[in-house]
C-alpha cells in the first residue's frame, strides 16, 4: 500500500469535518458545528505529523491540505457567523463570508512563504476559526442590542486583516526559541479555560466552556501584538 494514502486520508477527514460543520451551521446547530471544526483541527494536526513519521510527503498532499483547511477553517466559521447574525442583520450578515476569501488568501500565501516553517506571519486560519466558533456558540440573546451584531461584523474584517498582516505569530514548533512566551501563553490559557469551565458549571450551559477557545485566541493575538510592538520599539 502506498504510504502517502494515509496522510491524504487524514486530510480528507479534515475536509469532511469542515463540510459537516458548514451544513450544521446552516441548520443553526452552532455547538455541533464548532465541535466538527475542532475535530477538523485534530485531523489537520495529525495529517502533517503522519506524513513526517511515514516520510511520505507529497505535492498533492500539500494542496489537499490547503483546500481542506479553507473549508474547515475558512468557509465553516464564516458560515457560522453569517447564520448566527442573520436573524438580526438579515442579508447584511453575508458580509462575514468575506473571511472565507481572506482565509483562502492566507493559506495560499502560507504555501509559498519560506519564512513560516516554525512560526507564522499573520494569524493562522485554525486560530481564527476557533475564535469565531466560540462566539457563535453563545446564545443569540447575548446580543442585547443590534449594534452589537455590527460590532461582530467589524471584528470579522479585523480577522481578515490579521490573517494576512505582516505580523509574526509564535508557533509551538518554535518552542525552543520562544519558550518563555509560549509558557506564558499556556499559563494564561489555563486561567481562561478554568474560568469559562467554572462559569459553564455554575450556569449549566456548555456554551461558556466552548467560549474558552475564543478567550484563548484573543489572549494569543494580544500577546503577539504586544511582542510585535516591543520589537519595533527596540
Amino acid at each position: 500500500m502506498n504510504k502517502r494514502i494515509i496522510p491524504d486520508a487524514i486530510t480528507s477527514c479534515n475536509l469532511l469535518c469542515g463540510s459537516i460543520a458548514v451544513f450544521l451551521a446552516t441548520q443553526g446547530a452552532f455547538v455541533w458545528a464548532f465541535v466538527f471544526i475542532l475535530a477538523g483541527a485534530f485531523f489537520d494536526f495529525f495529517d502533517g505529523l503522519s506524513a513526517r513519521l511515514l516520510k511520505a510527503p507529497s505535492p498533492i498532499g500539500v494542496e489537499l491540505d490547503s483546500l481542506a483547511d479553507d473549508i474547515t477553517f475558512g468557509l465553516a466559521p464564516s458560515m457560522m457567523v453569517f447564520c448566527y447574525l442573520r436573524p438580526i442583520l438579515g442579508w447584511w450578515a453575508a458580509l462575514a463570508l468575506v473571511m472565507a476569501a481572506f482565509s483562502a488568501l492566507r493559506l495560499a500565501k502560507f504555501n509559498v512563504d519560506e519564512r513560516q516553517h516554525d512560526s507564522f506571519i499573520g494569524l493562522a486560519t485554525p486560530a481564527n476559526a476557533i475564535f469565531w466558533g466560540g462566539i457563535c456558540c453563545m446564545p443569540l440573546a447575548m446580543l442585547a442590542y443590534d449594534w452589537m451584531a455590527w460590532v461582530l461584523i467589524g471584528l470579522s474584517f479585523v480577522s481578515c486583516w490579521l490573517l494576512n498582516a505582516e505580523i509574526p505569530f509564535f508557533s509551538f514548533k518554535g518552542f525552543k526559541r520562544d519558550k518563555v512566551v509560549i509558557i506564558s501563553f499556556l499559563a494564561g490559557c489555563v486561567i481562561i479555560i478554568g474560568f469559562c469551565v467554572a462559569k459553564a458549571i455554575v450556569a449549566k450551559h456548555i456554551e461558556f466552556a466552548l467560549f474558552s477557545g475564543t478567550g484563548c485566541i484573543l489572549w494569543y493575538v494580544l500577546l503577539n501584538l504586544l511582542l510585535a510592538c516591543t520589537r519595533k520599539s527596540q
